[in-house]
């Protein structure tokens, strides 16, 4: 699975969109740039902003989709993203076309490493639906507005911070230095560990911490995350166990690892976290 190109076959031109979004954070951009009535299909995490999708039909989950309810709703374009969907998915859905011999819907494949990239998402989502009345002006004013917090949200002033952001428990699960994660927090100069980077794809991006690594003691916070785990507060006692000499404390993972339009907030949301 890779980054969708311009040579790629894609629908008819004219043909208005039918779009399913495999990708939670990609929906609300879609929304934001004009694009409900064209959004046809949206997984079970697809929530925001929720009082416009709730006539959009939910087709499973990022990792298990119902494909056949897919393929009934019949999308021209199905947004997936190598960190949050199957690679296998994708190649099922891409299938499509030689099963019954007409075209596949078009696969728009994403993959943001760092909140810099949601300027070329947002210039992504323009290539692929910029046709739609609206879109390209309202791209436009998201873009502007990235721009202007990527450039307020910078570490100058801050001290550097050794932090362990969790993800996850039983095991402990936390994110490699390549992710957007990692990258996102350290627009602030706080800087994941371990140090270690992930790749491309693969379970190499969210390591284990298995408390007994000798990093776990230059810790200075650890950052437990609202999702995919649902920290609270019954946790901390946990982590401050596995890191001695750590702060411990809540975030909103919406907020620093959603992209599209949330990076917006998300960056502002960042900038206000005080050590």
């Amino acid at each position: 699975m890779k980054a969708s190109t311009s040579k790629e076959v894609k629908p008819r031109q004219g043909t208005a969109p039918r779009i399913a979004s495999l990708v939670p954070s990609i929906t609300e951009l879609l929304v934001a740039l004009g694009l409900l009535d064209h959004l046809v299909a949206r997984t079970g995490f697809c929530i925001h902003p929720r009082e416009s999708l709730q006539s959009v039909p939910k087709i499973g989950g990022t990792k298990d989709v119902n494909l056949a309810k897919l393929r009934r709703l019949a999308p021209t374009h199905v947004i997936v993203n190598i960190d949050e969907n199957r690679r296998e998915t994708v190649e099922t859905i891409d299938a499509w076309g030689a099963d019954a011999g007409e075209p596949a819907p078009h696969i728009v494949v994403t993959h943001p490493q760092g909140p810099e990239d949601n300027l070329a998402l947002v210039a992504q989502m323009l290539a692929e639906f910029g046709d739609v009345p609206g879109v390209a002006e309202r791209a436009a004013d998201i873009t502007r507005s990235l721009e202007e917090e990527l450039a307020l949200t910078l570490p100058a002033g801050r001290a550097p911070q050794h932090v362990l952001y969790l993800i996850w428990r039983e095991p402990w699960m936390t994110v490699a230095r390549d992710t957007y994660l990692s990258r996102m927090l350290a627009r602030i100069g706080w800087h994941t560990l371990p140090e270690v980077t992930g790749g491309e794809t693969g379970a190499a991006r969210y390591p284990p911490v298995h408390g007994n690594e000798p990093w776990l003691t230059e810790v200075q916070q650890v950052l437990l995350s609202s999702e995919p785990y649902s920290f609270d507060a019954s946790h901390f006692e946990a982590a401050r166990a596995l890191c001695p000499n750590a702060k411990v404390r809540l975030v909103d993972g919406e907020m620093l690892s959603w992209y599209g339009v949330r990076a917006i907030e998300g960056l502002r949301y960042l900038r206000n976290l005080q050590i």
